[in-house]
């Protein structure tokens, strides 16, 4: 075997064990959590079982993407625009494409995420930004 690729695996393990010491130091003080949470019920309500409270499990909201999907749509819409957008009409159109329910709350929270994926572009080469109206930026695909 190579040096470089001895050396990539020692590496990634190094990284894999760091985060599992993280995840069980994380995964300890949430047990003390827990259980000092459990006592204080027992004390201010003796009669509740506090076994029989279901945990609340994670889910994350339905408009988060897939590592590297919103960079593809953004550059998919920029690519089959004719004239440059501002993020918010690309934010917009992706909503729509998503085929989810347009709000205000998801368009701005949308437009945050189309805004530093297009930076990102931009630094990276792959967009362009001029100024647009008020100040808001226009952007277009690198010709």
């Amino acid at each position: 075997m190579t040096d470089y690729m001895v050396t990539g695996l020692v590496k990634k393990r190094g990284e894999m064990a760091g985060e599992i010491a993280n995840f069980h130091d994380k995964l300890g003080r949430l047990v003390k959590e827990l259980e000092h949470v459990d006592a204080t019920l027992r004390i201010i309500a003796p009669d509740m079982e506090v076994e029989s409270i279901r945990p609340k499990m994670f889910r994350p909201p339905e408009d988060w993407s897939k590592r590297g999907e919103m960079s593809r749509m953004v550059l998919s819409i920029l690519r089959q625009a004719k004239e440059p957008l501002t993020s918010r009409e690309i934010a917009a159109q992706l909503i729509l494409e998503r085929g989810m329910a347009m709000d205000n709350k998801l368009l701005r929270l949308m437009t945050k995420r189309v805004s530093v994926a297009l930076r990102d572009k931009r630094d990276k080469g792959l967009a362009v930004s001029t100024e647009g109206n008020g100040f808001h930026l226009l952007w277009e695909i690198k010709r």
